[in-house]
């Protein structure tokens, strides 16, 4: 107990004195889960600056300007331009695209001829590319609807007859666990564990290797009594207990504060943080275990950190991944947790349904033990190798 007590102490000293500790464990995560609440208050970041080439000034034309302006998605930001200023336009990133409308498009409308309306979208940046090109199609699809509707009227067919030619079967689309369609419910909720799973990476690895780099890894084992796994447990418990904390107020942030769904019991939900947090902390255990060098270690947990933002699953399916990089997606925490926020938290299914995720994470837990021994040796005879 008494080296317990003094690995502990120790532990929390060397947390205390370094400034770094309290920026990566607490304001990194915090301030990135603020950054994206606020960033996606409103859902979406709507609406986005577009434009129209209309080349036909026909009232046709200005009845399909006036329905763009109305969509929920673009904000027609500017109308008298050429082709060649909203091409220039888009490439200067000042507007993220332009629907064109072509000379003699009401004429060729109403003589039954087949005119064509273009858009253009700027998908290099995804969400605003996207954004664009699904306003810009919805005018489109409406605008052919209505030209057709008026053709097969005006040729005697019956407005129901004719809509339902048109429509033969009707959607009707129910969205599951988030009908607002709010992209901050998943943006949120996966990008901010994946800065806190990131920042437990780099500061469980920072704060063993620099015991090596300083060479003051024989005094840390020596106040463990050369017990290794009192010496882990006295310097990575303090960073445990914050780390969850910081983890649990993001969770109180989301589902409390900002009221995204949560359709099962909280301890769920934080029992799940907490295993994460943990997992983390072995997993980057093992890797200095493997690399005790901080410039190697480093390097190899910010990538498989950075790496877990898109392998996770957050904003690619697995299942539609090439194999190995499906495979690799399984032995990232941050990928287990995201499925049980899935499960737990969206679809509200019973925890027993979710049990293997949790299983899964107190199984990285056991992976540090094997290499303990080799840790052992490189903090007895610390060297350093720039």
């Amino acid at each position: 107990m008494n080296a317990l007590t003094a690995s502990l102490a120790r532990g929390i000293r060397r947390l205390s004195l370094r400034k770094v500790y309290i920026v990566m464990m607490i304001l990194v995560p915090l301030g990135c889960t603020w950054f994206l609440l606020d960033l996606m208050n409103e859902g979406l970041p709507l609406p986005v600056p577009a434009a129209v080439v209309d080349m036909d000034r026909s009232s046709l034309s200005r009845q399909v300007t006036r329905n763009l302006r109305a969509n929920q998605f673009v904000e027609v930001a500017d109308e008298s331009l050429t082709y060649h200023q909203a091409l220039a336009k888009v490439r200067n990133g000042e507007i993220f695209g332009f629907f064109y409308i072509p000379d003699r498009f009401q004429q060729k409308a109403l003589s039954g001829q087949e005119p064509t309306l273009s858009f253009y979208s700027n998908m290099s940046i995804f969400v605003p590319g996207t954004m664009s090109y699904k306003g810009f199609k919805t005018v489109a699809v409406t605008t052919k609807g209505g030209l057709v509707l008026t053709t097969m009227t005006a040729a005697g067919v019956g407005a129901s007859e004719a809509a339902e030619m048109l429509q033969p079967v009707v959607i009707n689309s129910q969205a599951i666990s988030n009908p607002w369609l709010n992209y901050s419910i998943y943006l949120v909720n996966s990008f901010g564990p994946g800065a806190l799973a990131l920042m437990v990476l780099m500061v469980t690895v920072f704060s063993i290797c620099t015991e090596i780099k300083h060479s003051t890894s024989p005094q840390w084992l020596a106040t463990a009594r050369g017990s290794i796994v009192i010496a882990l447990f006295g310097k990575l418990a303090p960073q445990t207990v914050i780390f969850s904390i910081v983890g649990i107020a993001m969770q109180a942030l989301c589902f409390g504060f900002y009221h995204f769904p949560l359709n099962n019991h909280p301890f769920h939900m934080i029992m799940a943080v907490v295993l994460m947090v943990m997992a983390c902390q072995a997993f980057a255990l093992a890797v200095v275990e493997l690399l005790p060098n901080l410039r190697l270690a480093l390097s190899v947990c910010s990538l498989v950190g950075i790496l877990s933002f898109s392998v996770a699953g957050f904003s690619f399916p697995v299942q539609q991944m090439y194999g190995g990089i499906g495979i690799f997606s399984y032995i990232l925490p941050l990928r287990y947790y995201f499925l049980i926020y899935i499960d737990q938290a969206l679809n509200g299914i019973p925890i027993y349904y979710s049990r293997i995720y949790y299983i899964a994470l107190i199984i990285f837990l056991f992976v540090p033990f094997i290499g303990l021994r080799r840790l052992r040796r490189h903090l007895l005879n610390p060297v350093y190798v720039p």
